[in-house]
């Protein structure tokens, strides 16, 4: 039965690799007391296949191409954040993830040589210790075109370290609160004043009762740093939209859009909060859900596309995936977002036909722009880089497509060519790529796996991983929150970024109770995922 199983398997590639990931997708959605592995546990399906039996190993090509779309798609979504988050303590914070990934790769070094490992096994402890699988794919791809018998070592080194890669950064934050304790409340309600919190969008009604010096909205707004939309205005019995034109007057009531920190700044300087709602009032302004579907308005600043002034209505939200945007000039629109547009009921349907409304459209990929920005990608991965010692490393099939893809991401288009997918498709490509690649690599490196625990060498790679993961988590902790005095809420979000953990970062929002540590993942995600994609070379080349 067995072997008839295995013969069946190993001659039919894509009937094992979809029984690979339909059996280990669901795992992953398994709780253990509070934790799951995800999408990883495709990873672990495919390391047992692949130890019942060598001849259950998908082809290269599975992996590879998993490993292309999936970091691809990763830097198109991440562009515009990475470059936000430059922007905005941007220094500090690139200084903090990539001083992390170099400590985390001088102590898997250390550990190399301390349990008498190699370069490949070294660098799937340190991809493990910080649990990193585009990491690890730049390691089996380095491997790949150097060593192609150790291109499985870093796999196996990899899984062993995986497990504690979560549980020792959630003991360093447990052991760093208390050590510190942090007030996480007062955190929270600092953060909010100074308007650093991702609050969820409201909207407030508000009578004006000050004297705002004659300033028009958009005069307001720029004026004060104001992160809120207004909406109608109520003047007497007349409704009027709220234009950036427009100028707010004594007894005026005005609909605001924004974080509540900010309504209430708003509600202090013009007036104060009235109980009336005249956003429920649809006799003359309503309110629609719009999808973005012509490539025309996409990747346009709304500075540009100045909607207010040429269609007569005002954008209050943008929904992208499941998080409502407040609009701001500089921000462009993405295929597939939805947009809450204001205006009078006669001008809905133009603005419509201006955005398109068609969700099949919004959903569709543009191949000549997914495929030419891939093969750029990859045409950078095979490039040499020289690096000081007369080494020489490649960004390779996981680091030549990301970098593409934050640059590409980052300007959106180039004349008529849209570089972004739509949030949907990108979502969906992004998850068969990474399925692709742990399924494809898992049952290559199943046989290894079970060698490492036979010969006794698992416990060891076990706990090297172990003192890497600890150890870089809370050396982060120290350096910002005590030194560079990062409020811990913000922290620990950072430390999450490092790792690129997602379960971290579910921890510290359980922890904390707010939306804060998505800022500090936000704000290391980038730059940790490139320097261990880089560090992480450096390992495989000097073993």
């Amino acid at each position: 039965m067995r072997d008839a199983a295995v013969r069946l398997l190993s001659q039919n590639p894509l009937l094992l690799l979809f029984l690979v990931a339909a059996i280990g997708y669901p795992l992953g959605r398994v709780r253990l007391r509070g934790s799951q592995l995800g999408v990883a546990a495709v990873l672990f399906v495919g390391l047992a296949a692949g130890a019942v039996d060598p001849a259950l190993a998908l082809p290269e090509i599975v992996y590879m191409l998993g490993l292309a779309i999936f970091v691809y798609t990763v830097g198109l979504s991440s562009g515009r954040a990475f470059v936000s988050s430059l922007r905005r303590d941007g220094l500090r914070n690139a200084a903090l993830a990539v001083g992390a990934i170099a400590l985390a790769t001088a102590l898997a070094a250390a550990a190399q040589r301390l349990l008498g490992l190699d370069g490949a096994t070294s660098a799937g402890l340190f991809t493990g210790a910080l649990t990193n699988t585009p990491a690890l794919a730049a390691a089996v791809e380095a491997l790949r075109q150097a060593a192609p018998d150790r291109a499985s070592a870093p796999v196996v080194a990899y899984s062993i370290c995986y497990p504690m890669g979560v549980v020792g950064v959630v003991l360093a934050i447990r052991v760093a609160r208390r050590l510190w304790r942090p007030d996480l409340a007062a955190e929270a309600e600092r953060l909010a004043a100074l308007g650093a919190a991702n609050a969820p969008l409201a909207s407030e009604t508000v009578r004006v009762a000050h004297d705002l010096g004659g300033l028009s909205i958009e005069e307001l707004v720029r004026g004060l740093r104001w992160r809120v939309i207004f909406g109608r205005i109520r003047r007497g019995g007349q409704l009027l939209l709220a234009t950036p034109d427009e100028r707010l007057r004594s007894g005026d009531l005005v609909t605001v859009v924004g974080p509540r920190p900010e309504l209430d700044r708003v509600a202090a300087r013009i007036g104060g909060v009235s109980e009336e709602r005249i956003d429920l009032d649809r006799s003359e302004f309503d309110l629609r859900r719009i999808f973005v579907s012509n490539p025309e308005v996409a990747g346009i600043p709304l500075q540009d596309l100045d909607v207010p002034r040429k269609l007569g209505v005002v954008i209050t939200r943008v929904r992208r995936g499941d998080e409502d945007l407040l609009p701001s000039d500089g921000m462009r629109l993405e295929l597939g977002d939805r947009v809450r547009v204001l205006g009078p009921v006669r001008a809905l349907q133009e603005v419509t036909a201006f955005f398109g409304d068609s969700y099949r459209a919004a959903s569709e990929v543009d191949i000549l722009a997914f495929g030419l920005g891939l093969a750029l990608g990859l045409l950078l991965g095979i490039l040499p880089i020289p690096l000081p010692g007369g080494i020489r490393v490649s960004l390779g099939f996981a680091g030549g497509p990301l970098v593409v893809a934050l640059a590409l991401g980052t300007v959106g288009r180039t004349g008529g060519m849209i570089w972004n997918l739509p949030f949907g498709a990108n979502v969906a490509l992004r998850q068969i790529g990474l399925i692709l690649f742990l399924a494809g690599i898992g049952t290559r490196a199943g046989p290894g796996f079970v060698a490492a625990f036979a010969g006794g060498g698992g416990l060891a790679i076990l706990a090297g991983g172990a003192v890497v993961t600890f150890a870089t988590a809370f050396a982060t902790l120290l350096v910002a929150h005590r030194l560079m005095h990062v409020p811990m809420s913000l922290a620990l979000g950072m430390v999450a970024g490092v790792h690129t953990q997602p379960a971290v970062l579910g921890y510290a929002l359980d922890e904390t109770r707010n939306e804060i540590p998505n800022l500090g993942y936000a704000a290391t995600y980038p730059a940790a995922t490139i320097a261990k994609l880089l560090l992480v070379q450096v390992l495989v080349a000097v073993g």
